[in-house]
């Protein structure tokens, strides 16, 4: 009698647990079930959140002091202390390397370079500026992009707007990579012209690639492409702007008094603790060069038999340690590139506005996509990207939040700020004056700051400027946790870098 009363609990148990297991979750607003088609197929993800992408470190956002740390010896007054919040974001780890943006050419020319060579040809580093009047630099100019003694080394000769169009190409080619890794695509190495994978037209339903297995339209029961909705592939890939930069380059977690407190025990004049460029713990590292820079006139990588930063020019990108935040070179090696436009005055400008104290940026030029009568995108340009134009003035006058299409002057060259920037009159400042940060291995340690900043014409490349790629952190700030603190798993790559 006992078999049988254990045997019918069992039974019963078993029962409830495949009836819980079957019930669908109800919408807590109209009572409709989620992901069930006879409700409808509404779609509700059980979302473990934003993947890590290729060579990205998570940078985990929050307040800090943006501004100079130290005696402002140009007197320029270009960049005052103010406190300001950045969101949660991700950023290389690096620096991009000569290999990587050769993989990119060597794309662009299988994708484009039979119909569209100059594509390609537009896309090229400048070598040239390895040159000088009065130094012998040609073994520079002929092997350090092209020689794979340097793969390692991090490019430079590319103007922003060629570091832009890199960012773009990688959104396209690490979300092409997910739809593959997924099951959705088959890889396809016989793309040709707009032919091509482009997130944006994907998504617009302008490219369906080789289709190995689409998701299940709950709504009707047959198969569709991928959504952005369905949390699969990543934001775009960007330049940092100088807000990120700087805050990921001092990386002030490392002086916290403690992981439940948020006192600074200490501020920064570079990406380390102390004001010196030397190593100071007391171990095997204890008086190394901590960056890649020129010590004095005349002195890039100090004397034969004790080199002090063992690199006359640029380093490999994983040489010397990281900082707090795991990134390397955010001081010396290449200055690097970020997506903001410079003006002189935006520190004084933005100081007391409460407006701007949150992931400031100066740059918005606002765009939107153009759409045909029916409100679809119009059809995808020869490269197969998705057409987009610049917002009107008379567009945005009615709105609350902004005003103009394009904001790159706003209290700092427009009529309300009574300051004019007339280029080749009274400035060298354009509007294609972009910020660079960082010292190179070609400056004094001054330009280490993180506080430091210049700015250069973005149709311009020098042999001293580089850049690394950024991406916003979708959800919660400290990672892929919910609310209740629950852990999702997520794989990482681990990778090892050497110090010297």
């Amino acid at each position: 009698m006992n078999r049988l009363l254990q045997l019918s609990f069992a039974l019963f148990v078993g029962m409830a647990l495949i009836s819980s297991c079957g019930k669908k979750e109800k919408s807590s607003t109209t009572g409709w079930n989620y992901n069930d088609q006879k409700w409808g197929g509404f779609e509700k993800l059980d979302y473990e959140g934003q993947v890590t992408g290729p060579n990205l470190v998570l940078i985990q956002g929050g307040t800090f002091t943006m501004g100079n740390t130290e005696q402002d010896v140009t007197f320029e007054w270009n960049n005052v202390p103010r406190r300001i919040t950045v969101n949660s974001f991700y950023m290389d780890e690096t620096e991009v390397r000569n290999i990587d943006y050769r993989e990119y050419l060597y794309w662009l020319d299988r994708v484009y370079g039979e119909s569209y060579p100059e594509v390609a040809v537009q896309a090229a580093p400048d070598e040239l500026v390895w040159r000088d009047e009065l130094s012998y630099n040609e073994p520079m100019v002929e092997n350090y992009f092209r020689h794979p003694s340097y793969d390692e080394y991090p490019v430079v000769g590319v103007n922003w707007t060629q570091a832009n169009e890199y960012a773009y190409w990688r959104t396209n080619r690490v979300n092409e990579m997910i739809l593959i890794e997924k099951g959705i695509l088959n890889q396809n190495s016989e793309q040709q012209d707009e032919d091509n994978f482009d997130t944006g037209s994907y998504l617009a339903g302008q490219y369906e690639g080789d289709v190995r297995k689409n998701k299940k339209d709950l709504r009707t029961g047959e198969e569709r492409a991928v959504r952005y909705e369905d949390g699969i592939m990543l934001p775009s890939y960007r330049l940092p702007t100088e807000a990120e930069w700087e805050y990921a380059a001092l990386a002030l977690q490392g002086n916290m008094a403690s992981e439940k407190d948020e006192r600074i025990t200490d501020k920064r004049i570079y990406p380390w603790d102390g004001n010196t460029v030397r190593y100071q713990k007391r171990d095997k590292y204890q008086g190394e060069i901590l960056a890649n820079f020129k010590r004095s006139g005349g002195d890039y990588m100090g004397m034969a038999g004790n080199l002090n930063d063992e690199a006359a020019t640029p380093a490999p990108v994983g040489n010397y340690l990281p900082n707090d935040f795991g990134l390397y070179n955010m001081a010396g090696n290449v200055s690097e590139w970020c997506l903001d436009v410079y003006r002189p005055m935006t520190s004084l400008d933005l100081r007391d506005s409460d407006n701007h104290d949150l992931n400031p940026y100066r740059g918005n030029k606002f765009e939107v996509l153009e759409l045909d009568e029916d409100g679809a995108a119009v059809p995808k340009d020869s490269l197969g990207r998705l057409k987009y134009r610049d917002q009107t003035d008379d567009e945005v006058a009615n709105r609350d939040n902004y005003k103009k299409g394009s904001m790159y002057d706003y209290l700092d060259g427009d009529k309300e700020s009574e300051v004019s920037y007339e280029y080749g009159k009274t400035t060298l400042i354009s509007d294609k004056a972009r910020v660079i940060k960082g010292g190179s291995w070609a400056d004094r340690a001054y330009w280490l700051a993180p506080g430091a900043r210049r700015y250069m014409e973005e149709d311009k490349s020098s042999r001293t400027i580089g850049f690394r790629c950024a991406m916003i952190r979708n959800g919660g700030p400290t990672g892929n946790e919910d609310t209740a603190g629950k852990k999702f798993k997520t794989k990482k790559k681990k990778q090892k870098r050497r110090f010297k």
